[in-house]
């Protein structure tokens, strides 16, 4: 069964050849501005102005806000300036933001020119907060109530104002700008008289971030199940919200951005299906430069032991399989920790704490993957393949080496990220191939220091 957005694509490229425009609106205005921005991206992009003037003012800003960047600037770029203006006015204020950051100055500057001067001063005002701080991620447009007021005029007040405002379920309680506590929408309906006071039903305990504050703190959302979260100065005095939706695009591009550092990777502002074989060039070479050398060490290693492996040729062989156990050993722990850290479980002082549970995991691991391994090398490796070069004592040098690996890599794995956190690093820098280059020298180390006492090589 294809894909919706391909049917519809299908369908809407073939009302554009024919021409049957009043067809192609009637659909249109039917859809979610997400999915005509997805259509969007599909079709031919000097198509996608003749589309776009057909939506309604409305639900074409709302899919102007859904569009990739590229597609934003192809249409701003055909604009009229009064086509531009009308699209601007539309825009709430955080996407007018964000739009002027992502993109050219050229075009900025036509953005900022046809804003009215209120709406272009409040651009202006959010683009001075530190980039990823909740102030350059806020909107200036939400309910305020004054705690004197009653139900029914809060009521008046929020159908009044409310078709300009981003959110109008959460309503903030303010004296002269200083936030005192909420009241929801559902508050004001269930209230029992309409002359209530609105300061008798709000919430006082009001939870709420500063103008700097990372974008990181967006996981309050998750932890406190919020629609909104308010945003004060030093003073307590409120100056915006930050609402779900955008809360949600901050976490996703944090989680992309772990995942790919995580990868070895540069972190990129492109999506896959848009970067270009250069941008991807340019994201891995980095770090795949960087790794090679780092590897370096692991060579330098085993030329030490040359003399070693000339006399148990047998230790060769199980090189790879020590050194995938401990990275991937690693790797399991750095992961975990790494997510604990974003999700605000672990803060440094619970390193001790950490280390212990990963020494006792790492016993678990390493006793099962030891004698599970001394079983295979005498079954398998001598037995089965007929190597009577692998002897009980070569055997033991590599179970032992295995579980005490283990042991290594789960420590470093843990102690790297957390380390990392508290030096301001981003902990996933301290990732997989990190901690794989860290533990392979280790691994090596252990190896040949375990053979040239046990089998005196």
């Amino acid at each position: 069964m294809e894909n919706q957005a391909v049917i519809l694509e299908k369908m809407i490229t073939s009302l554009l050849n024919e021409k049957k425009y009043p067809s192609l609106r009637d659909i249109l205005v039917t859809m979610n501005p997400s999915d005509i921005a997805s259509v969007f991206g599909e079709l031919e992009p000097d198509r996608i102005p003749l589309l776009f003037r057909l939506l309604p003012k409305e639900q074409a800003a709302e899919t102007f806000v859904e569009m990739d960047p590229e597609a934003q600037e192809l249409l701003i770029q055909g604009f009229s300036d009064s086509e531009l203006k009308e699209v601007v006015d539309e825009l709430y204020l955080d996407d007018a933001v964000d739009l002027v950051e992502e993109m050219p100055a050229n075009v900025v500057r036509r953005i900022l020119t046809q804003a009215d001067p209120e709406t272009r001063k409040s651009i202006n005002e959010l683009l001075r907060y530190p980039e990823n701080s909740a102030g350059s991620m806020m909107t200036t447009e939400y309910v305020t109530l004054r705690p004197s007021m009653t139900v029914e005029e809060s009521i008046l007040r929020i159908r009044r104002t409310g078709m300009d405002k981003e959110t109008i379920y959460t309503c903030y309680v303010t004296d002269n700008r200083t936030l005192l506590g909420l009241v929801t929408v559902k508050d004001l309906l269930l209230a029992e008289d309409d002359e209530t006071p609105i300061r008798a039903i709000m919430q006082t305990h009001v939870i709420s971030v500063s103008t700097l504050a990372d974008q990181e703190e967006a996981r309050m959302f998750a932890k406190y199940n919020f629609l909104a979260l308010p945003v004060v100065d030093n003073e307590n005095r409120m100056v915006g919200i930050v609402t779900f939706d955008d809360a949600m695009d901050v976490m996703e591009e944090e989680a992309t951005e772990d995942i790919e550092i995580m990868g070895g990777m540069s972190p990129s502002e492109k999506t896959y299906s848009r970067a270009t074989t250069w941008d991807l060039f340019k994201q891995r070479i980095p770090w795949l430069l960087l790794l090679m050398v780092s590897a370096t060490f692991t060579g330098m290693i085993i030329t030490g032991f040359e003399n070693a492996l000339a006399a148990q040729v047998a230790l060769t062989a199980f090189i790879p399989m020590l050194m995938d156990t401990g990275g991937n050993s690693g790797s399991q722990s750095s992961v975990t920790v790494i997510r604990a850290l974003s999700l605000g479980e672990l803060e440094f002082r619970d390193l001790p704490q950490v280390i212990w549970k990963e020494i006792r995991t790492a016993v678990c691991c390493g006793t099962v993957l030891a004698a599970a391994c001394f079983c295979k090398i005498l079954l398998v490796d001598r037995l089965l393949m007929g190597n009577s070069s692998i002897t009980v004592a070569v055997a033991l040098v590599v179970c032992l080496t295995m579980a005490i690996t283990v042991l290594l890599a789960k420590t470093v794995g843990c102690i790297l990220p957390m380390s990392a956190k508290r030096l301001g690093f981003d902990p996933a820098v301290m990732a997989s191939p990190f901690i794989t280059t860290i533990v392979d020298a280790l691994s090596l180390l252990v190896y040949f220091g375990i053979a040239k006492a046990l089998l005196g090589v």
